[in-house]
């Protein structure tokens, strides 16, 4: 009697398909590897501005004790790369930078043309970038919160969030009086191909009542402020004086604020 064809499929069961479990154990033996890897082999793709030392931890999860950026102090910064990332050639981590008391927490994704973050935020004195070129005299506590940034690691090319800053005061400025508390607020299409940046200004409580546009040059290390200011009835006698004389070269509106355009340096 012949041998029924689904008989011989019983007798030979077709053999189960392993190239799940080789991915796996690429995956696996992957992740193992770049674990073992010490953090120091960072350094060998940062791009030329940036520089990094006094390295700890694993490839994987790591931190550099320095960073130099462009010839300037950028603080500390520790990572935690996604190690599925690496499948498509891309290297995402979770990144923790700390700058004296200035705390910055994120997500970014670093390539060759460029990085790209997102969820990014943190706070603390701003009188901690005077390293990175703000100017003396500066201070306040700043507190950030961005949905995006992206930069060819030479200038940034867009960024969408706000910085808030409070209890804002300078040297310079009113004999050092508290000038109050402001919120930045950088939408879609704020920075041109050229670099510059433009920024809503609003207060967001305290001496000075402000709504002004800032538009900074970082070619050229200058902004223009532009807007209308004016003085609540908290505001210091030395910065009353300030603003009085400011609105002297144009007049007030029906609600007592007058326009300004103020160029500053940075």
């Amino acid at each position: 009697m012949p041998v029924s064809r689904s008989a011989s499929r019983d007798a030979n069961p077709r053999q189960p398909k392993r190239w799940p479990l080789i991915l796996l154990g690429l995956i696996a033996l992957s992740g193992t590897v770049v674990y073992l890897l010490p953090a120091s082999l960072v350094s060998r793709f940062l791009p030329a501005p940036i520089h990094a030392e006094d390295f700890s931890g694993s490839l994987l999860h790591g931190a550099a004790g320095k960073i130099i950026v462009n010839g300037r102090d950028a603080g500390a910064i520790e990572w935690q790369i996604h190690p599925l990332a690496l499948l498509r050639l891309a290297v995402v981590a979770d990144v923790h930078w700390v700058k004296v008391g200035l705390v910055i927490d994120g997500t970014a994704e670093i390539g060759t043309r460029g990085l790209t973050a997102h969820d990014i935020k943190g706070s603390g004195p701003i009188e901690d970038l005077r390293d990175l070129g703000l100017a003396a005299g500066w201070r306040g506590t700043a507190r950030l919160l961005f949905t995006s940034i992206k930069s060819d690691f030479r200038r940034l090319e867009s960024a969408v969030g706000k910085i808030e800053v409070t209890d804002i005061a300078s040297t310079g400025i009113a004999d050092g009086s508290l000038l109050g508390s402001y919120v930045l607020t950088l939408a879609p299409g704020g920075i041109a191909p050229d670099g510059t940046i433009t920024a809503s200004l609003n207060d967001v409580g305290g001496p000075v009542e402000a709504q002004a546009q800032i538009r900074f040059s970082p070619n050229a290390r200058t902004g223009m402020l532009s807007g209308t200011l004016k003085e609540r009835a908290d505001a210091a006698p030395a910065l009353r004086v300030q603003l009085n004389n400011l609105a002297q070269l144009r007049p007030r509106d029906s609600y007592g604020r007058f326009p300004v355009d103020l160029e500053f340096i940075f």
